[in-house]
């Protein structure tokens, strides 16, 4: 009788031990995913973007437009559309930030009381500020 309680005890432990071995073997150690840090979107200059930063080229510093920029609304053949640039104005230079182009155009004026400019975009000084493309008003603001 101990014989055989003995020899029930050895094979209840190796069939126990048997499957633990099966079961590490069957799943592969998945690795765990890095969790994403809101915040930890610095680019190249080290603006995070998730915090509303961009980098100004003209100030050399991350800034948030919608604090230091004067707000343009886009509007064309009379309509206003709910998209909007943003100047940062520096003596006779001005920065652009427009939402369909992915750097900022920098634009300079050669007086006081001119218009910037480069290339076919103008930012006029009237009744606050005209940016226009081609000739065309694209953008008006104060």
């Amino acid at each position: 009788m101990k014989k055989m309680f003995l020899f029930s005890i050895i094979i209840g432990l190796s069939f126990s031990c048997a499957k633990k071995v099966s079961e590490e073997n069957k799943t592969p150690k998945q690795q765990e995913a890095k969790p994403v840090v809101v915040g930890g979107d610095s680019d190249v200059h080290g603006c995070k973007a998730s915090a509303g930063y961009t980098w100004s080229s003209l100030k050399k510093e991350c800034v948030r437009l919608f604090e230091v920029g004067t707000k343009l609304t886009h509007t064309e053949d009379g309509k206003t559309y709910s998209t909007v640039a943003y100047v940062i104005f520096d003596g006779n230079k001005a920065e652009l930030f427009l939402d369909t182009q992915k750097e900022p155009i920098l634009l300079e004026r050669k007086t006081e009381g001119d218009s910037w400019s480069k290339d076919d975009y103008q930012l006029i000084p009237w009744k606050g500020y005209v940016l226009k493309k081609d000739g065309k008003i694209i953008y008006t603001g104060e």
